[in-house]
This record gives structure tokens, sequence and C-alpha cells, in this order.
């Protein structure tokens, strides 16, 4: 018997040592990764992107769903980024609050006739909104769906971008995200297909105009 606790002894120290020689290992290699990542970001001029003609247009596209206690500074948030060719769509998929009413009174939207193709498959829309006060807004107004890639849908089928971003009615953007996120794709348009960010939790941040030091969105390219 004392023969079988020693070998699971032994056993379970040389698990428990390779186990933490294996997560020193990938640390090491996540920090020098992130350390030569920003020095890259470090390096880019994201200006170039603001000046040249062929940046493509970007569609971000929110579902929102009983948000009218944020709609409007997520909204504000939102159009203030800076990217040249920028299309903001809001889908309120059915909210049973003031969301859209929000919306309304904030940024003076109008209902307008415009082809609407559902190639995506989503619940039923009302009815599509444009800004009067800044014509790159527009909400799609649609039956609820009951999911959110339900309310993505719709929003895809309204989109007239090459690139689209999806993110949630209540998330907080950096200014330059966009800006980020463009640079490895218009590096290398054949290898790079898609980018992701960091996301941080806000609970706790104080948030002044539409924006707070809590929340960074930085690219990451997935190959």
């Amino acid at each position: 018997m004392i023969w079988l606790l020693d070998i699971s002894n032994h056993t379970l120290f040389w698990y428990y040592l390779a186990s933490n020689l294996a997560y020193l290992v990938m640390l090491i290699v996540a920090l020098k990764t992130s350390a030569a990542h920003q020095r890259r970001l470090e390096s880019r001029r994201l200006d170039w992107i603001k000046e040249t003609p062929m940046a493509p247009p970007i569609t971000i596209i929110a579902p929102a769903h009983n948000e009218e206690r944020s709609i409007r500074l997520a909204v504000r948030n939102l159009l203030e980024l800076d990217y040249p060719q920028l299309e903001v769509i809001i889908v309120n998929d059915g909210s049973e609050d003031r969301t859209l009413e929000e919306m309304r009174e904030e940024f003076h939207l109008r209902l307008v006739r415009s082809v609407y193709v559902p190639r995506a498959k989503c619940a039923p829309v009302r009815g599509l909104y444009r800004s009067e006060v800044d014509s790159r807004l527009v909400v799609v107004d649609k039956e609820p769906g009951g999911s959110k890639a339900d309310a993505a849908n719709a929003g895809l089928n309204a989109a007239t971008s090459p690139y689209v971003c999806i993110v949630d009615a209540d998330s907080i953007l950096e200014r330059d995200a966009l800006l980020r996120i463009m640079v490895p794709i218009l590096e290398n348009p054949g290898l790079v297909i898609a980018v992701g960010g960091i996301i941080r939790v806000l609970n706790g941040s104080e948030i002044t105009g539409g924006s707070s030091s809590a929340c960074v969105c930085r690219a990451r390219v997935l190959k």
C-alpha cells in the first residue's frame, strides 16, 4: 500500500511540474507576442487610412433590444468613430421600451422607402429609418427574432459596405478602433479575412463624452 502512495505522489509531482512549466512557457510566448504586436501598432501611421481615397467603407451593425437608457450615448459614440467612410445601422429588435423613440427624438429619424432584400433570414422588418442630422445613421425596426443572430441578419441585409463590424448596442469603442483593425486587412487583403478586438468590462468606470479609458479596442489578426 505504501508503494502505491509513493507512486501516486511522484506522479502528481511530475504532472504539476510539467503543467506549470507549460503554463510558464505559454506566458512567456504570450508576453513576447503581445510586445511585438504593440510595437507594430505603434510603428503604423493611422492617418494614411483617413487620408487615402482607397479606404473601403465599413458598416457597423448594433442590435438593440430594450436599450432606452443607453442608446443615445451608444449611437453617438459609434457616429464619432474616426473613420472616413462609415455607416451605422442600429437594429431595433422588437424593443418593448422607448428605444426607437429615444433614437427618433435624438437623431430626427424619418421613415424611408428603400429596397430591402432579405437575403439573410430574419424576422419581418417593420420599417427603415434614416437620420436627418447624420445621414450615416440607419435604423432597422423589426419584429423580435429571439436572438442576436436574427437581428444581425437584418442589419446585414441593409448594409451597403464590403466590410461589416457587429457590436453590442451597449459597447463603447475606442475612437481609432476601426482604423486599427483595417490596417492588417489593407496590408495583406489576400491573407487576412477577419480581425477581432480586445473586450474589457466597463463596470465601475466613468464614461465621459462617449469614451472611457477602461475600454480599449485593438486589432488582432486572425489568420
